[in-house]
């Protein structure tokens, strides 16, 4: 049985990071909704709450029973957590005199604590609230400080509780990862023992109890995710999976061609469809972003539906549904960022049950379960790549023209990043074609053509992202390639704006 630490959220932007930092400490975790902790699960050894954007003395704010955790599970408390412990048993907490955001230093420490074990006066740690902890009920005892947070991390005396008002989550609490550490195998008392090698055997063992002689049909896009779904369900049920690729004509240059070739190199029954005329026509005219995705996973489930009536006795519909799809596709408040075909709609029209062996895990996960599946590396270091494809970097409606167009200057802007050496040094990049034409001059001519953006992000698991300082000898070798080489551009920008505020994509 596989132990695991039970990540409650409480709608904190940061509540993926920490259920990184705990997964990157060889220990699996789960992330939950703050009252959907499973009681009855036998293999839970700790309880981590998350922050929040509310107050915790809303009235609409997040609240669970903590009773039922607190000394029953070690529990450690982050930020918004940290004061709904000390809130709810009697402690005070009141808006800060100023919103407490950044770096700040641990001026006192109780480094005997076994949560701050090896943890110094004058670690850095980053604060992101505007309430405070103003008193702890007797129970509890502060065991750090900052010159401006007196209750920056407590303990709850006679039982394994634990809170700290400031992230260890986060990059800049230089401390943090040591912090949850000494939770995960301290205090927890965690084997460690979560790996890409480990995930693969137990998730195996757990696909062929569930599918048992069960046929399955999935949909390939030839991204990482759905690659790596569909050899590690090969490796789990052979010939009863089959999988179907098709192409809506948004695909990137040679893509279809190029990403057939490499799944019948993996042995995969493969099945390719160019679906490309049907999603033009349903496409003509539309510009509503959320529109263009909602008619490509209709036609999707439409293809699909069509293609697996083909087949016989098919039960299950495999997905390459990672973590990240799961989170923007419906927050914990209820809204939708945006839409995701891969996350609904197919197993309803096809009556097939749904299988995703990959979607609690996060992008660098799966790479490397990728890795140790043993696939090729430029299936798995390839950038990821919106199921809608270049409709969603088509600002605007959708024609041949503008695809074909697009094409060849992401082609020529991702050839360009392989050539210098840039490629894996990028989270994702592509090329944005923008609704406006601009004034130029080729030649003794003038022209008014369109014009694109750039753009090229750092990010390692697309729940926040930075924009990529690409070398600007770089940027004007590929502007002047794509101005010089493919018809209809005349003028090149580069995105420098970073998730958030900005989405990756930009629509």
């Amino acid at each position: 049985m596989q132990e695991k630490i039970i990540i409650l959220d409480f709608g904190s932007q940061t509540t993926q990071l920490i259920g990184r930092r705990v997964r990157e400490l060889n220990m699996y975790c789960e992330i939950l909704p703050y009252n959907k902790f499973p009681y009855d699960d036998p293999s839970v050894i700790g309880v981590i709450l998350s922050g929040s954007p509310f107050s915790v003395y809303d009235d609409k704010s997040f609240k669970t029973d903590l009773t039922r955790l607190r000394g029953k599970y070690p529990v450690l408390g982050i930020c918004y957590g940290a004061q709904l412990l000390a809130y709810t048993s009697g402690g005070s907490v009141e808006p800060a005199d100023t919103r407490e955001y950044g770096r700040a230093l641990l001026t006192t420490v109780d480094n005997t604590d076994p949560l701050l074990h090896n943890i110094a006066p004058g670690s850095q740690v980053w604060m992101s609230h505007g309430d405070t902890i103003i008193s702890l009920p007797d129970d509890f005892s502060v065991i750090a400080s900052t010159e401006k947070v007196r209750v920056a991390a407590y303990r709850i005396e006679g039982e394994p509780t634990w809170g700290v008002q400031f992230h260890p989550e986060v990059f800049h609490s230089t401390c943090g990862t040591d912090i949850l550490l000494n939770f995960v195998k301290d205090i927890c008392k965690g084997k460690q023992d979560w790996s890409a090698a480990s995930f693969i055997d137990t998730t195996v063992t757990q696909l062929k109890e569930q599918l048992g002689n069960d046929k399955v049909v999935l949909g390939l896009s030839g991204g990482v995710d759905s690659s790596v779904a569909a050899v590690l369900l090969n490796k789990a049920i052979g010939s009863n999976l089959t999988c179907i690729f098709v192409d809506h004509g948004m695909l990137r240059k040679n893509e279809f061609h190029d990403v057939m070739r490499d799944y019948q190199g993996l042995g995969l029954n493969v099945i390719g469809v160019d679906a490309s005329k049907k999603f033009f026509a349903e496409l003509a005219g539309v510009t509503d972003p959320e529109k263009k995705r909602k008619i490509i996973g209709k036609g999707f489930i439409d293809v699909f539906d069509e293609e697996a009536h083909k087949l016989t006795d098919v039960r299950w519909l495999g997905q390459g549904t990672i973590y990240p799809d799961c989170i923007e596709s419906l927050s914990i408040t209820g809204t939708t960022i945006k839409s995701h075909h891969n996350v609904g709609g197919l197993p309803e029209k096809m009556n097939l049950k749904l299988c995703e062996p990959l979607r609690l895990l996060f992008k660098d996960e799966v790479r490397a379960v990728g890795r140790e599946l043993g696939m090729p590396e430029h299936l798995i270091t390839r950038h990821p790549f919106p199921g809608p494809g270049l409709a969603v970097r088509i600002l605007g409606d959708i024609t041949p023209e503008k695809v074909q167009i697009l094409q060849e200057a992401d082609h020529i802007f991702i050839q360009g990043l392989r050539d210098h050496g840039l490629y894996d040094k990028v989270w994702q990049a592509g090329v944005i074609l923008l609704p406006v034409q601009s004034v130029g001059v080729m030649g003794d001519e003038r022209t008014y053509e369109r014009a694109v953006a750039l753009r090229a992000v750092t990010s390692t698991d697309a729940m926040t992202a930075d924009w990529a300082h690409l070398p600007y000898e770089f940027l004007a070798e590929v502007s002047n390639k794509i101005i010089n080489k493919v018809r209809g551009i005349n003028r090149v920008t580069y995105d420098i704006s970073s998730k958030p505020p900005s989405t990756i994509e930009w629509e």
